[in-house]
């Protein structure tokens, strides 16, 4: 490990129940988009071990509807739910051939984000089926592979100079009637959006509950969720602390963007200034959304921020369950990995009522975006 170390904060308190239905009409939209899949459900025996816990399961996100992470779910979803508030009601329709028919009366339009990578291709490749423009704007840090497939989705990219958070204000400033502007994190005045963002990450709960039953799995005890701005962790929380759940959410986040532990700790929204460097680059945001916090605040049982060098130690060990996650990808794993091996692992097994046979589920929201990274890391190509 390197001097950079991790640090953690652990809810006092008991997670509070949220009591939050999905929308019944999510999954059927998920399932018209061209190429769904459920993607896998995988046994993570070496994840287990290393936990020291019954059974790890892990959610590989690496192919989710032809890109490599679950952004899509999201931002599909948005963007269909915007587009409609806007234009619609739709019409019944089968494919995005059929909803874009129905837009071309409205051009020209353009869909505007902000991004750290998997969020604006997931925005790009959306326009891209609906015959519509596309602005992506990423911070000053973005990795060229990432801005080249970007580009290859038919967007136009530019970048900002400074950091993803830099990046959202400037998104902002581009909305009007013409550029609808789909981000995923909130602001004042702007919720209605980003609230769809988490709504539409539900699918990937739904998927899990009958894989998992499928298998004859165990509900997981504990949940592992990556936290950037903090939608996917939303996500999580108004899944798996609804009535009659009760699994322990943990929330992870680089050492170097940790603005949702230090707002738990502060007992208020607090930003982490930039530049933010870690490699978990979908995850350097200085910034909460707001429309998370609440749930963040209220549903974690434990927040942890950590190193570089965990999330690599968790992206090799998710490797030899054969799972291809990414620095982001692996953060959830690399979370459990430093609360349960690390530094006052016995107070965090306690506090979350850790038990040899527990189970735990980690979300590995993004396959190799960087490939020559991922080789370095892993020390094998894919």
């Amino acid at each position: 490990m390197t001097t950079e170390r991790s640090s953690k904060y652990f809810n006092p308190a008991a997670p509070m129940t949220v009591d939050a239905l999905p929308d019944p009409s999510l999954l059927a939209f998920h399932r018209r988009l061209p190429g769904y899949a459920p993607t896998p459900l995988v046994r993570a025996p070496h994840l287990a071990t290393a936990l020291g816990v019954g059974a790890a399961w892990v959610k590989d996100e690496s192919n989710r509807l032809g890109l490599p992470a679950y952004k899509i779910l999201g931002a599909s979803w948005a963007v269909y739910r915007e587009l409609e508030a806007r234009y619609g009601p739709f019409a019944a329709w089968a494919t995005v051939d059929d909803v874009a028919a129905q837009l071309r009366p409205h051009h020209p339009l353009t869909l505007v984000t902000a991004t750290d990578g998997n969020h604006g291709r997931a925005v790009a490749r959306m326009a891209r089926w609906l015959g519509l423009d596309a602005h992506i704007l990423v911070p000053r840090d973005m990795v060229p592979a990432r801005i080249r497939a970007i580009e290859e989705e038919g967007a136009r990219v530019d970048v900002v100079d400074g950091t993803y958070d830099d990046a959202v204000v400037s998104s902002a400033r581009l909305a009007d009637d013409r550029h609808l502007v789909i981000s995923d994190t909130a602001w004042d005045g702007y919720t209605r959006v980003p609230g769809w963002v988490v709504e539409g990450y539900g699918t990937i709960f739904q998927e899990i509950d009958g894989q998992l039953a499928a298998a004859g799995g165990q509900p997981p005890d504990v949940v592992a969720a990556q936290m950037g701005v903090g939608s996917l962790a939303m996500a999580v929380v108004k899944h798996y602390r609804a009535p009659g759940r009760s699994a322990h959410v943990v929330g992870a986040e680089p050492t170097r963007a940790d603005c949702v532990r230090r707002s738990l700790e502060a007992g208020r929204l607090t930003e982490v200034p930039g530049p933010h460097t870690s490699i978990m680059a979908g995850l350097n945001c200085g910034t909460t959304s707001p429309l998370a916090w609440p749930y963040l605040r209220g549903g974690l049982s434990a927040s942890v921020a950590i190193p570089d060098a965990r999330a690599e130690e968790a992206m090799r060990l998710l490797a030899e369950d054969g799972v291809v996650s990414g620095e982001s990808g692996a953060a959830g794993a690399g979370g459990l990995l430093d609360l349960l091996s690390g530094e006052g692992a016995a107070l965090a097994r306690a506090h979350l009522g850790f038990t040899p046979d527990s189970t735990v589920l980690v979300i590995s929201t993004e396959g190799a975006t960087d490939p020559e990274a991922y080789a370095r890391i892993v020390r094998k190509e894919i």
